[in-house]
């Protein structure tokens, strides 16, 4: 006779998997990672981490940690207007990225509005952490899409770039760097690096010395005899940048780097570290990609790079794009290999990093004999 007893009910996979970072109740408090379903075997245990592993590495460190402090203000905003989160309303987020635009989501009357740029992430951040809650945000809804498009027309302003950083600055920003000091050369190889590879900040501090070395890296490098071969997990896949020898040594690029590989005693590992014990150590950890934002206005501040306007102007001109922006408006090539070295797909994301390029050097007017 068949038993009437139910089985056992399939393995389900742990949550927490798919969220790579602590999710919030809809109090806006921090709830504690879902733990690994009981029913789930053990000899899946490493399959769940796996998976773990490969749902953080869908999006960047960053974008997780923006996700994150955008549900955390949301979450925030719903208290203080005594509204849930969840379940997600399109008539309450409506209502919130209103109040992002208008200056008062923070509570106060008169507060700073969000840039269009800013509400789109934060909306993009609600509806990714309604995923991972089972739960769908209808951005299509009129509720939320006409308001967007009512605050993208309202507020919408061309982006601010950040300031190309030409040859003659860099040289005398590298003046400013004690080259006596681990830190010093650190920062030198960095900032080399960078320009002449037309790196991203994450690209510069995710570099290893060799392959598979680390798990976090997203590079690494081959110092061959007339340059440096960089292989790169870019935003647009694998590519790799190629970084021929300098002119002298005191501007070279991968003599930069060989010099702090020789004095940083380094053998394997994240290629650029921190520095401890006032300069005289280096550390295991990777560095964070801040620091170079932070390195380059340091640097261009101390150098007096655009000292014709005030620090305060100066310091909101310069960062990490700053060197990628330098190298694009710089280099007298055809316009192909500079979008090759950047790893754009498309020629016309390569000139609006060409900062100070001739934008008159075609004159249709004359060509159409005016």
């Amino acid at each position: 006779m068949r038993s009437s007893k139910p089985g056992p009910k399939p393995p389900t996979l742990d949550h927490s998997a798919l969220g790579g970072m602590e999710l919030e109740t809809g109090s806006g408090r921090p709830s504690p990672p879902i733990e690994m379903n009981a029913g789930l075997p053990a000899h899946l245990q490493d399959l769940n981490d796996r998976a773990r592993s490969y749902v953080e590495a869908a999006s960047s460190a960053n974008t997780r940690r923006a996700y994150a402090s955008d549900w955390k203000h949301f979450a925030a905003w719903c208290r203080r207007e005594n509204l849930s989160p969840l379940p997600p309303d399109p008539q309450v987020v409506g209502l919130y990225i209103t109040a992002c635009a208008s200056g008062g989501a923070l509570g106060m009357r008169n507060g700073k509005p969000d840039s269009v740029s800013t509400i789109e992430r934060r909306l993009s951040a609600i509806g990714w952490n309604c995923t991972q809650r089972g739960m769908t945000l209808d951005r299509k809804d009129r509720a939320i899409a006409t308001v967007m498009a009512g605050i993208r027309n309202t507020h919408a302003a061309p982006p601010r770039q950040k300031e190309a950083l030409l040859p003659e600055d860099l040289i005398a920003m590298l003046e400013t760097l004690d080259r006596g000091t681990l830190r010093g050369l650190r920062d030198r190889a960095m900032l080399l690096i960078g320009f002449a590879g037309g790196l991203r900040r994450s690209e510069i501090t995710g570099l290893d010395l060799g392959r598979d070395q680390t798990e976090d890296g997203r590079g690494w490098i081959e110092i061959l005899d007339k340059g440096l071969l960089i292989t790169l997990r870019g935003k647009t896949g694998w590519r790799e940048v190629e970084i021929g020898r300098g002119s002298t040594d005191a501007t070279c690029p991968v003599v930069a780097i060989e010099t702090w590989i020789k004095f940083a005693k380094l053998a394997k590992g994240p290629l650029f570290r921190r520095v401890t014990g006032k300069g005289k150590n280096v550390g295991p950890d990777r560095l964070n990609d801040q620091e170079v934002a932070r390195l380059v206005k340091r640097a261009a501040l101390a150098a007096g790079v655009r000292g014709d306007l005030s620090e305060r102007d100066r310091e909101k001109l310069f960062g990490g794009h700053s060197l990628r922006a330098g190298l694009a408006s710089s280099v007298e090539v055809d316009e192909r290999y500079v979008q090759k070295q950047l790893g754009h797909a498309s020629a016309d994301m390569t000139r609006k990093y060409q900062r100070r390029r001739d934008r008159f050097r075609v004159n249709l007017t004359k060509a159409a004999g005016l």
